[in-house]
Order: structure tokens, then C-alpha cells, then sequence
């Protein structure tokens, strides 16, 4: 049931930044989300997201629930990094960031959230604008819109300066306990190309949901589709997740120990690039002391860790993390400040 957004309420709500990892690889952010996370389903009604990952052009691997682990891994960070979040109302939010590194030049991005009147939960709020640009001039874009009390839209836009690279396109239909979705990405007319991905969950019991994705891209003189299917099983204090399909496997496990303390384990296998990942990380929280503590450690023998320190009762949280690659022998820490 819809309802009416009380604009006195706390605002809680803020521009997501993705704390996924891999230490050999880098992460590219689009309109505040990174681009693995391409594209966001809103809450699919089973208490999940549906989220498909483009690693490159013209491959998927989908993960149609948003993974525990997302809170458990640490984020990565290089350089130095400050943050200033800014409540403008009930609606508006921006953000500055400011980053210098060592393996660029330095950059400063400012975020914008626009949230709307109509709020459907805690994290549903339409329509929602979520805008990102780069002091180069590139912009990421997100417009999200509730058509009806079932039926959803959502545009994405990416440019590089003046440069189009990205427009995606989402409907979603929610059932009393399926989803259905279709998704368009970079449709082009004129020379014949496309991605479209459509998916369909379904909820079979309260703790089970079985689902699947089938991916079809077109370009001149290259064609193809893959098919993936999926299953989530939640229990009391540990989540499973599958996925299976031509592209590869993945497999994950969260299990929360108490109050302080989870844990996760993840499997994944690729079969176009014959690469097998296996990851381990851990979640510590220290209340008494206003810290969270993060670790990571794979089989490509990474390992990493990332400590957060609030400083009450100054909104201001700091936070220090440090990752080395011992295979290919390279190591980098960051640090960050966030304000608001």
C-alpha cells in the first residue's frame, strides 16, 4: 500500500555506496553505485534485490539477491578521501568527495539525491533521482518511478564528458510472490545492437526462492544469449545463495554469530575467462567503542582490512584501510573522512 512520505521524519535515508572488493581488480562507480551493481532492482517483494553484474561488454553473471557479504567485505581504498554530506530537506541530499591517489590524477565528484513524496518501506521511496558528475564533466544518472503499486521503471544514463556510453532501461512487475523484469541496455536502432535481460523470480516457500535470468545481446556480426538460473535460501542467522549458468558459478554464504560478530564465504567460477575466486571475510563491531572492523582474504592471496571509527558527537567518521597482493606483490592503503 502506498504511502504518503511524512517530510518531518528523520532523514535517514542517503546516497548507497557499494562496499564490494576484489583486490585485483578496479571498481568503477556509476550515479553513486559501482558498476557491478548493473543494473539495481528495487525490492523484488521476497525481501531482495535483483542485481545483474556486467564485467564486461557482453557478459553477465546475475546474482539476483543482494548478497550479505556486501556489508561483510571491506571497501577498497587508495589515497586519501574526504566526504561532506549535506541534508539540504526532506528531499535533497548532496555530497562532496574529494579524492587524491597515487594511481591518478585527483578528482572531485558531487552527488546529488532528489527523494519524492510517495514511500512504499524504509528504503522506497519515488520517485528517486540519484545524480553523480566528475569535475571532468561526466555524468552517471539514475531515475527511478513507481507507475503503478506493482509496476516500476527506472532510466540510467553514463556519460564520458560529452560522450554517451550507457542508457539502460528497467520495467519490473511484482507479484504476490513472483517479480518479473526486463531490462534494456543501449538500445541502438540505427546499428542493430542491444542488451536485453529478463528475469523472473519466484518465492516457493518462505525461506526458499528459486529464479532465473536469460540474457540476449546483439551486434553486428556477433549474436548470443545466456542463461542462468538461481536460489536463495534464508534461515534464521545464515543466508545461501547459487548461481548456475553457462557463463559460470557463484556461490556465496553469510552466517551472523551475534551482535558483533559475521562472517561470509564466496565461491565464483567463470568459465570464459577459466578463473575460480575464493574469498573469506569477516564483520567486528566494537559499540563501546564506536569501531567496525572489516578483513578480507582470497585465494588470489589478497588479503585487506579496513577499521571505521565514528567520533560522537561530531558526525564525523574516519576510516583507514590497508590491502596487499602477495601474488603480484603489490600493496596500497587509504584513508577517508567523512563528514554529515
Amino acid at each position: 500500500m502506498l504511502m504518503r512520505r511524512d517530510v518531518n521524519r528523520d532523514h535517514s535515508w542517503s546516497i548507497q555506496q557499494s562496499r564490494r572488493v576484489r583486490c585485483s581488480k578496479q571498481s568503477i562507480f556509476v550515479a553513486g553505485f559501482e558498476r557491478r551493481s548493473f543494473p539495481w532492482v528495487l525490492h523484488v517483494g521476497l525481501k531482495g534485490r535483483s542485481t545483474s553484474l556486467a564485467r564486461g561488454p557482453h557478459l553477465y553473471l546475475f546474482l539476483p539477491f543482494p548478497s550479505p557479504l556486501s556489508d561483510v567485505f571491506p571497501a577498497q581504498m587508495e589515497g586519501v578521501k574526504l566526504v561532506v554530506n549535506k541534508v539540504l530537506s526532506s528531499h535533497f541530499q548532496v555530497a562532496h568527495t574529494v579524492h587524491m591517489s597515487a594511481l591518478g590524477l585527483p578528482g572531485y565528484h558531487l552527488h546529488t539525491a532528489y527523494a519524492g513524496d510517495w514511500q512504499l518501506s524504509p528504503t522506497e521511496v519515488f520517485p528517486t533521482v540519484v545524480g553523480d558528475m566528475d569535475s571532468s564533466g561526466s555524468l552517471n544518472a539514475q531515475v527511478l518511478l513507481l507507475l503503478a503499486e506493482r509496476l516500476r521503471a527506472k532510466a540510467v544514463f553514463q556519460t564520458q564528458q560529452a560522450k554517451f556510453l550507457t542508457w539502460q532501461f528497467d520495467g519490473e512487475y511484482r507479484g504476490d510472490d513472483y517479480t518479473a523484469t526486463l531490462t534494456l541496455g543501449n538500445p541502438d536502432l540505427i546499428g542493430e545492437s542491444v542488451i536485453m535481460v529478463a528475469h523472473f523470480l519466484q518465492s516457493v516457500t518462505q525461506r526458499l526462492v528459486l529464479g532465473g535470468e536469460l540474457v540476449y545481446h546483439r551486434r553486428p556480426g556477433e549474436e548470443g544469449a545466456i542463461l542462468t538460473l538461481a536460489g536463495k535460501y534464508s534461515a534464521l542467522h545464515w543466508v545461501a545463495t547459487l548461481n548456475v549458468g553457462s557463463g559460470g558459478a557463484h556461490a556465496s554464504y553469510y552466517h551472523r554469530a551475534n551482535e558483533q560478530v559475521q562472517v561470509g564465504v564466496e565461491f565464483e567460477a567463470n568459465t570464459r575467462l577459466q578463473d575460480t575466486t575464493f574469498s573469506f571475510g569477516y564483520h567486528l563491531t566494537l559499540p563501546q567503542a564506536n569501531m567496525v572492523f572489516r578483513g578480507l582474504v582470497d585465494s588470489n592471496w589478497c588479503v585487506g582490512a579496513v577499521l571505521e571509527k565514528k567520533m560522537p558527537p561530531l558526525p564525523v567518521t574516519l576510516a583507514l584501510g590497508a590491502f596487499l597482493n602477495h601474488w603480484r606483490n603489490r600493496f596500497h592503503c587509504g584513508f577517508s573522512i567523512t563528514v554529515g
